[in-house]
């Protein structure tokens, strides 16, 4: 069965979308930990991280690495906290969390809510930071 991700990248469940090539998607959590907290994920339906291919793996990680950089652009923060989990969704993912210090990226913690409309324009600042670099 498809997973909720694999639903996403073809189109059947709406995401806010900030970043996507032909192998890649990237999209906002709907249930950051920040502002700016995003996924990137391959298109190609693998459960767990280390399943995947070395070249497909070094690729997800290049193109995290330009949302990561895009992300930066348009959230403050000190850096750009990466993790994998891989536990919630089955088909990896990593996540993008603009952090200023360690505890910014304990799950733990409550999630921030935005509007549709708050989303919608983070989304499009971060899409348009992406493709300028």
């Amino acid at each position: 069965m498809a997973s909720i991700f694999t639903k996403i990248i073809q189109g059947e469940i709406p995401a806010y979308k900030i970043a996507e090539d032909d192998k890649h998607l990237a999209f906002l959590d709907i249930n950051p930990l920040a502002k700016g907290h995003a996924l990137a994920i391959p298109k190609l339906e693998v459960d767990y991280v280390l399943d995947m291919e070395d070249a497909d793996l070094a690729d997800l990680m290049i193109f995290a690495k330009k949302v990561g950089r895009a992300i930066e652009k348009v959230v403050s923060c000190k850096r750009m906290g990466i993790t994998v989990i891989g536990l919630e969704v089955p088909h990896t993912h990593i996540h993008l969390i603009p952090i200023n210090t360690i505890y910014d990226m304990d799950f733990k913690q409550p999630k921030l809510k935005f509007s549709d409309n708050e989303f919608a324009a983070l989304s499009a600042e971060i899409r348009k930071a992406y493709s300028d670099l």
